[in-house]
């Protein structure tokens, strides 16, 4: 389980800021889901990192789209020490071209470009994000080419710790729920009854089906068809 309510965590031991909770946010979800609830017992408190920095955010879940965790840890880190600082200014004095050299598609290098210059002309408030809701704060992400719902609710959960993300279109949180619930198909309605289940603190119950789908209790299958 998580630890106390009054100490929860912000950095994991290395010093990388994580996403933020308690044993507020997991009795919640326990007494709400008991299935989920053996989970959390079983995996403890679950360390995701999170980048409070909206531009590099952005960019960081741009290049992350349809590859591997290792092949965007691999580019990410190859922008950060070709650019240090991963700012609009600095992505647009790189320009497509030497962005691309990092290991990214040329489309994505036109979405990042399009995007910082849309930032740096004032154009597109990053920090006007914070003060709107969810719902508000997607719609204008989803503004920006490249940038989708998934991403937009990425950005929501692993930039800005918004509470109750749960995202339709993650495949990995489908799983997750196939496993932990016996399901074959997440369907849109049977989505929507676990995010109210799981509200107001459905983010940290994603934390947990991102977990359960990438192996961490031994014995949960998917039951979803094979496609």
């Amino acid at each position: 389980m998580a630890g106390p309510e009054t100490d929860v965590r912000r950095f994991a031991a290395d010093g990388t800021r994580i996403f933020a909770y308690g044993t507020r946010e997991t009795d919640y979800l326990a007494e709400r889901d008991p299935r989920l609830g053996e989970v959390i017992a079983a995996v403890g408190h679950v360390e995701r990192p999170v980048d409070p920095d909206l531009c590099s955010s952005v960019i960081h879940q741009i290049i992350g789209q349809q590859i591997s965790t290792k092949a965007l840890a691999t580019i990410w880190a190859r922008t950060q020490a070709a650019l240090g600082e991963v700012t609009p200014g600095s992505l647009l004095a790189a320009g497509e071209e030497r962005l691309q050299s990092f290991g990214m598609s040329h489309r994505k290098a036109q979405y990042i470009t399009a995007f910082a210059r849309k930032v740096d002309s004032g154009q597109f408030d990053l920090e006007a994000l914070r003060h709107m809701d969810d719902a508000e704060a997607t719609a204008a992400l989803c503004t920006l080419d490249g940038v989708g719902v998934w991403t937009a609710e990425m950005i929501l959960l692993f930039c800005m710790e918004r509470p109750n993300v749960l995202s339709f279109g993650d495949l990995a949180i489908q799983r997750g729920l196939h496993m932990v619930h016996h399901h074959r198909r997440i369907t849109p309605a049977l989505h929507r009854r676990y995010l109210r289940r799981y509200t107001p603190y459905a983010s940290v119950a994603s934390l947990y089906l991102w977990e359960v789908a990438g192996g961490a209790i031994p014995g949960l299958k998917d039951l979803a068809p094979k496609r």
